[in-house]
């Protein structure tokens, strides 16, 4: 339900809030309903903003949309990051437990897919600025996960990595699938199984 807007309601804030708490609402309302179905206006009412102080944070809804996906891409690999620190000496238990964070992230009842995928998905356009920033996110995980191929002693590492990184965006698109109990354990039976083979 939008909240009332009064106009003005803005007027004295500072800008760096203002263009968070629009970036908060767009990023709740892109994630929950899609991007094409949420246009500037119910960011506007939602976030209790003026329209001009929206456009003069995001020039476009396109730069809103690109906003949205660069913080998640940015939440995403800070939490890789910590859990990739916590286990530097040991890639296998760095696999297993990047399987076990993102199996939990599966099983939150409010979880709608990886925001990357549901928003390339959305325009068709190759050059849309959305599709660059998912093919970023995804050339980055292709990339983390060859690192980890190699220190695990794959064969092939680079295959190791697009074999664990089909599992990683499979599981994304297929969370509906997996009952919240399983997401885990599924993923670390196949990731075990694609580590062993590739020995």
């Amino acid at each position: 339900m939008a909240r009332t807007r009064t106009l003005g309601s803005d007027a004295g804030a500072e800008p760096s809030d203002v263009r968070q708490r629009i970036l908060d609402t767009a990023s709740t309302l892109f994630y929950e309903r899609g991007v094409r179905a949420v246009g500037v206006d119910l960011v506007v009412d939602e976030s209790g903003v003026a329209k001009t102080s929206l456009y003069r944070h995001f020039r476009t809804k396109d730069d809103l949309i690109v906003a949205f996906l660069e913080r998640e891409d940015a939440e995403f690999w800070a939490q890789w990051d910590e859990v990739a620190a916590r286990h530097a000496a040991d890639p296998m238990a760095e696999l297993e437990a990047h399987m076990r964070w993102i199996g939990k992230r599966l099983a939150r009842a409010n979880y709608r897919g990886c925001p990357q995928i549901n928003v390339a998905a959305e325009f068709a356009e190759a050059g849309h600025p959305s599709r660059t920033v998912s093919r970023a996110h995804m050339q980055a995980m292709r990339k983390r996960l060859a690192e980890l191929a190699r220190q695990l002693g794959a064969a092939r590492p680079g295959e190791l990595a697009a074999q664990l990184g089909v599992l990683v965006n499979g599981a994304f698109v297929s969370a509906s699938m997996l009952s919240p109990e399983e997401a885990t354990r599924v993923l670390l039976g196949a990731a075990r199984a694609l580590v062993a083979a590739s020995r």
